[in-house]
Formats: C-alpha cells, structure tokens, sequence
C-alpha cells in the first residue's frame, strides 16, 4: 500500500470526532495534527479517540508544520471560506462541513479556487451517504412530478447543545444552517431550478441575538411546480411534538421516512438522521374509488448510527480522491441548497418574496 493519506483534523466538536472516528479506522489515513480553540475541546476529541495528535490553535501554523494531504474543517460557519481557502492553497484537498459558506459570494469563491488549485472539495452533505435517505429520494422521483415536499427538524435544546448553537446563531439561523440539507434533498428529487422563495421567522427569547431569529419556516417553488415547506427551530422553548416530519407527495402517492422506536429528544444528534421505516403509499384508485394497493412499509432500522454515517461520507471522499472524480456538479449544487436558504433568511428579514 501506498503512504496514507495525511488528515489534518480542524474542529474537535461533535462532527469533528465522528470524522475523526472515521479516519482513524482506516488503514490508508493518519491523522497528523489537530486544530481547536480550546484544550478542553482537543481533550475531549483525544478522549473520544483513545490517543493523543500534536495541537495546534493557529490552522497556518498546523497546516505549515504537518504539510497534510487532507484537512477535515468542521468548525463554525464563518470560519469555513478562511480554513478552507487556506487549505487548498496549501496543496491539500478539503472535506467541509455544511453550510459551504455563509454568503453566494463566499460560495462561488471558494468553488472557483478547489478548481483552480485542482484539489477536491467536498462538502458535508450526510444525507447524500444515508442508505435511507438515498432510497427515500430515488422513491420520490418515482412517485410523479409535482411534487409537495415537506419536511422540519425543530430542536428542544439546553445546556452543550444550545450553548452551541447560540454561538451559530451569532451567524447563522437554523433555516439556513440545517435548511441546506433538506432544500437539497428537494433538490435532488425534483431536478428542477428554484423560482422564487417565501419565509417566515421569530425570535424566541432573549439569549437569541437581536438580529437573529431561532425559528423558522421557508416554502419554494420549483420551475415544474413542485412546492416545498421546510421548518426549523432551535431553544429550550421547542416542542418535542412533531419535530421529526419527513415526506414527498406526488402524483402517485407519497413516500414517508417514519421515525418509529426513535427516542423523542429532538437535541439528539443521533436523531437527526435515525428513521425507522420508509412507508410508501399509492394513489391509484380501483373500480369502487377505493385504493387498489395496500402501502408498503420498508424497514430502515438497520441503518448506520452518526459516526458509522460520517464514515460512509469520508468513504464518498475519499473515493472521489483515489479515483479523480469531478466534484464541479456536487459543489454546484451546494452553492444552490445555499442561495435557496439565504433567499429564505432575505425573505423573513424584508417580508417579501425573493425571486430566483
């Protein structure tokens, strides 16, 4: 076997450790240094993994003195488009956490340089490498376009988690930092552009920024007129009812990802990605206006849990590295699950409809 590859490890928090997991359980990857703020946060990731990797708090220097193949960036959102331009520039090819940037611009920007400097940059879309999600998309396009589309993940949070994403919040709101996963899910199914966008947003409490709102609720429209509703909310103040709502109507019927024997604690990481069945139902009707198929349930509860998740998704990476593929279309559309959330964020900050 050929040298591994060399991972630079920027950001000890939780996907971070999942990825580093991930890294570590292979033979062709060795991690060689890792970036936090904090000691607290490098003990804990050191904790998580069963040893210790050279620390450093400055990504120049790290990437100066560990020259890596691969940096893993899973740091906050206004970070991204810094350690990632860094990075390509220092020869090394980039995993990064969503969202890709927290501007189009920034987007674009960072899309052109991964070309320029012929490196891969892949993006952190996890629901791309979920054996469930997969089959759930590639139901959906079976069902008839167009389509309605619905789909939230509200978030009952305290302590650690909220403390988090009241950071994020600094930057981000949660319809655009977890929209982008389900706009691009959307996306996926319809294979249609966006045309225009509509949103709604509140601001619950008063640990959230003033600029800021914690809760929202976006709705596209789709060029083939397939529509799509998506919600998010984060605090201690969200219900734990109906936080987990995932299906696509079509012509045909619908298809379901049904959270059945899954936990009820909306914070849980694990949750955000765990199903339990695909439930599929048909539309047809028989002589008598009754329905004359019986849905269909598909078990899902075999599933990989988050780390076995973020190992699926360094293995899409790392692929794409081993065998050169083109990573133009898969940045493409990242650019494009961003500019229909920030579309949304325009939207609930302006009260008007954003036109794509």
């Amino acid at each position: 076997m050929s040298k591994p590859y060399r991972i630079l490890i920027v950001g000890c928090g939780r996907m971070g450790t999942s990825h580093g997991k991930a890294y570590l359980n292979r033979k062709d990857c060795e991690i060689v240094g890792v970036v936090s703020r904090s000691q607290k946060s490098r003990d804990d990731f050191q904790t998580a993994l069963g040893r210790s990797f050279d620390w450093f708090q400055d990504i120049k220097e790290a990437l100066d003195k560990t020259r890596p193949d691969i940096v893993c960036i899973s740091t906050y959102p206004d970070t991204h488009v810094e350690y990632a331009m860094a990075s390509l520039h220092a020869g090394a090819h980039v995993f990064l956490e969503k969202p890709i940037a927290t501007t189009v611009k920034d987007a674009e920007k960072l899309r052109e340089t991964a070309l320029k400097c012929n490196k891969k940059l892949y993006i952190g879309y996890i629901l791309r490498s979920h054996p469930s999600w997969k089959a759930f998309v590639k139901e959906a396009q079976k069902l008839g376009s167009p389509y309605v589309m619905r789909m939230n993940l509200n978030q009952q949070q305290h302590g650690k988690d909220w403390r988090i994403n009241l950071e994020i919040l600094k930057t981000l709101s949660p319809i655009v930092d977890c929209g982008v996963h389900y706009v691009d899910v959307m996306c996926q199914v319809t294979r249609s552009k966006p045309s225009r966008v509509h949103a709604i947003g509140a601001r619950l409490g008063e640990a959230v920024p003033e600029h800021q709102y914690n809760y929202g609720c976006l709705q596209v429209v789709f060029e083939d007129n397939s529509v799509g509703w998506y919600e998010a909310g984060w605090g201690p103040m969200m219900s734990q009812e109906a936080f987990f709502i995932k299906d696509i109507i079509g012509t045909g019927g619908s298809i379901s990802l049904v959270a059945q024997n899954i936990k009820k604690e909306s914070q849980d990481i694990e949750g955000h990605t765990r199903t339990g069945a695909l439930l599929r139902h048909f539309s047809e009707l028989d002589a008598d206006g009754n329905f004359a198929h019986s849905d269909v349930v598909m078990d899902t509860s075999d599933e990989p849990d988050h780390d076995g998740l973020c190992a699926l998704e360094q293995d899409d990476f790392l692929n794409a590295i081993s065998q050169d593929l083109n990573l133009d279309p898969h940045l493409e559309e990242a650019v494009n699950s961003l500019k229909i959330v920030l579309a949304a964020d325009e939207s609930i900050k302006t009260g008007k409809v954003v036109y794509l």
